[in-house]
């Protein structure tokens, strides 16, 4: 009876959707697997693996568009990607020379996308369920972003308090930079800025409204 429960919980999932999934559980082994820092990268994929099922859970439950559900697997897949060298060391100097700089800044377009890509679902979900006018749910989806990417900074340097000091350098990813949250936090709300007239233009919320 629970599986056949299971089952039918699956089934309400789009096909699209349901791909997605696959690809975002097919990169949780791929970031793991000779990792640069172990310890660091578990902590950055673990909650990727214990949020998979709530994930899914809760599309079930509140459906959203293909288009938005394929902005957060894009994220999360970034992120995997990411976290294989815990950020702040992607090789992308060595794959694209022309793009070599002195500090490795992989982990700031991780977080303008992630301004970029938040836009769309956090949008669509205060049109849909929340019953915020597109404009309403445009700013609300920018302040999304800026609290999140707030509340992130603040667990990351609580996080690195516990951490033996090679680890918590590497998981940081300041590089030497004071302001690195700061920026950090400016790219996400430009990214998330930025965003708007794209998701305007892809006519994102019709058909949205309950």
């Amino acid at each position: 009876m629970a599986l056949a429960a299971c089952v039918r919980l699956a089934m309400t999932i789009p096909n699209g959707q349901r791909w997605m999934f696959v690809a975002i559980g097919l990169g949780i082994p791929l970031s793991a697997w000779g990792a640069l820092y172990p310890s660091n990268t578990w902590l950055q994929v673990g909650p990727v693996v214990i949020a998979l099922p709530f994930a899914w859970r809760a599309l079930a439950r509140a459906p959203i568009s293909d288009a938005s559900a394929a902005c957060i697997a894009a994220f999360v897949v970034l992120h995997l990607f990411a976290a294989r060298w815990s950020y702040s060391f992607v090789p992308y100097d060595a794959w694209l020379p022309a793009l070599t700089t002195e500090r490795n800044h992989f982990d700031r377009l991780v977080h303008f996308a992630f301004g970029v890509l938040a836009m769309a679902p956090m949008g669509e979900a205060g049109v849909r369920y929340w019953g915020l006018s597109p404009r309403m749910a445009q700013a609300f989806a920018i302040a999304f972003v800026l609290a999140a990417g707030g509340l992130y900074e603040i667990f990351e340097w609580a996080l690195t308090l516990a951490l033996a000091p090679a680890d918590a350098g590497a998981y940081n990813g300041e590089q030497g930079d004071r302001f690195d949250a700061q920026k950090d936090m400016a790219l996400a709300g430009l990214g998330a800025v930025l965003a708007v007239p794209l998701v305007r233009r892809a006519d994102w919320w019709k058909g949205t409204q309950r």
